[in-house]
């Protein structure tokens, strides 16, 4: 099921020359509008319906996650609604700096001003979807996959499904 902790997933903006391990990922160089989508509740959503878990926590994988992620097309407006939220975020952990992070998403102990800046992305992001808030997280889910549904429609039109997925094969070496 996952902790509460689980509902902020904690992702960084971290410079390039920070060496990850095999259990992080990555975006290099991102428009911080991305932090903003991968930070939201809809995307967190999504991650515990499609990702797996390890004990109680969230198991990440970029080709089942973050690929498959309906997130629709949006403008110049919503990004920098987006953004404006995403220095809110880091603004107040900053402001919270003597806490780890790890504290400061304890769900008992979170600071009033970062939770609303999570809430007030999360509205930003649910409006890139539509203009009536969502009322709960299986609405969420239920509009998502449908989204999904369109995407893999829209993909396979196009015969683009599974495009990045055809291996080459090795040829045989015969004996000589």
């Amino acid at each position: 099921t996952g902790t509460q902790k689980d509902q902020f997933g904690l992702i960084f903006l971290r410079k390039v020359s920070y060496i990850i391990n095999n259990l992080a990922f990555a975006i290099y160089n991102p428009d911080p509008y991305l932090f903003g989508v991968i930070s939201s509740l809809m995307h967190t959503i999504w991650v515990k319906a499609v990702g797996g878990s390890l004990e109680t926590r969230i198991r990440y994988s970029s080709i089942l996650c973050y690929n498959t992620f309906p997130f629709p097309k949006i403008n110049s407006t919503q990004k920098q609604e987006i953004k404006k939220y995403v220095y809110t975020i880091l603004e107040e952990r900053e402001n919270h700096s003597e806490k780890t992070l790890s504290q400061q998403y304890d769900p008992d102990e979170m600071p009033e001003g970062l939770r609303d800046a999570h809430h007030q992305l999360d509205l930003a992001i649910e409006r890139c979807y539509r203009s009536k808030p969502f009322e709960s997280d299986d609405e969420r889910l239920e509009y998502l996959f449908k989204l999904y549904e369109q995407m893999i429609a829209e993909e396979k039109e196009r015969g683009t499904l599974f495009e990045g997925e055809s291996k080459t094969k090795k040829k045989k070496k015969k004996n000589a």
